[in-house]
């Protein structure tokens, strides 16, 4: 065998062996093909979300108050940051975790509901040295947050149970009775096949349900929070109130025209006809075009990410 020596203070020559690059394994390039398509598909229900805006009348309605942007923001961020509390506990993930869960949020939004679970299953198994098998608690945390969405409601039902049956809320008994049926029955399923639905530790179940109420105060609180700084002559006592009557509304199943409902409800305990059903109008397209925003730019990352993984 050949031996090369250099001589003292000669140069040694740099060395450049090519390895071959590592290849991808096909569970990561499905995981990337299903990620482009999402991205592909939130852009197009970017497009026919867009089409059905008034852009006109949203820029009237938005106030310019940097306080309300403000409260807006951690009232749009409380449950994607939530359920980062609770990966960063089960799991670590690092902050760029928040993106995904942003992610999740939007494509349950504009795309299909628990598709956004999917989503970011496919992105926790990408990244497998910080967890090994994250279906187990994606299902826990989805099915904790719908039960702890169902005590939510039936707590609320109960306190409000007066005011439900004066008719303020514009629904019949019978609507009212089928819907409290819905929330006992999916709540008492939950909780008698629980040893078998769960995966979790007992402990973490806990903590995790811990949260999940904390980002429900914070959705009611923030909610009021955002409404006084609109209309801030209205008593911060009211807009709780009317925050967790709303909280109430969107939680009941088979109840139709939600949003109807809840305006309805708002003037009739405020009494300012217009100027809350212009806050209500402006709330109820502000959140769309944060979705569509947030898709946007989201899915414009992703394809390039995916063009660039693609090319190398």
């Amino acid at each position: 065998m050949a031996t090369t020596v250099f001589a003292p203070g000669e140069p040694i020559p740099d060395l450049q062996l090519a390895l071959p690059k590592p290849r991808k394994s096909t569970a990561a390039k499905l995981g990337e093909l299903f990620s482009a398509m999402i991205s592909i598909a939130m852009l197009a229900a970017v497009v026919l979300e867009v089409r059905h805006l008034q852009f006109h009348d949203i820029f009237q309605l938005i106030p310019r108050k940097p306080l309300f942007w403000m409260v807006f923001v951690a009232y749009y961020m409380v449950g994607p940051a939530s359920e980062w509390v609770i990966y960063r506990y089960l799991w670590r993930i690092p902050v760029s975790g928040l993106a995904a869960l942003l992610r999740k949020l939007v494509s349950n939004e504009l795309l299909l509901g628990y598709l956004g679970e999917v989503q970011f299953y496919a992105w926790a198994r990408g990244r497998l040295n910080m967890v090994a098998a994250p279906f187990g608690a994606i299902k826990d945390v989805t099915i904790l947050s719908a039960l702890t969405g169902n005590i939510v409601t039936l707590v609320m039902l109960a306190g409000a149970w007066r005011l439900i049956s004066s008719g303020a809320f514009g629904m019949e008994g019978r609507t009212t009775f089928l819907s409290l049926g819905v929330v006992l029955f999916t709540s008492f399923i939950i909780l008698l096949f629980r040893q078998k639905l769960f995966t979790l530790p007992r402990r973490q179940l806990w903590i995790i349900t811990a949260i999940h109420f904390a980002r429900t105060l914070g959705f009611i609180g923030l909610s009021a929070l955002l409404w006084h700084v609109v209309l801030p002559e209205v008593g911060i006592d009211l807009w709780l109130v009317l925050a967790t009557l709303r909280m109430l509304v969107s939680r009941l199943p088979l109840v139709p025209n939600k949003d109807v409902i809840f305006a309805g409800l708002a003037v009739f305990i405020l009494g300012r006809d217009t100027q809350v059903q212009n806050l209500m109008a402006m709330m109820a397209m502000l959140l769309p075009v944060s979705h569509i925003v947030v898709g946007t730019i989201f899915a414009t990352l992703d394809l390039f990410a995916s063009r660039e993984g693609a090319d190398a």
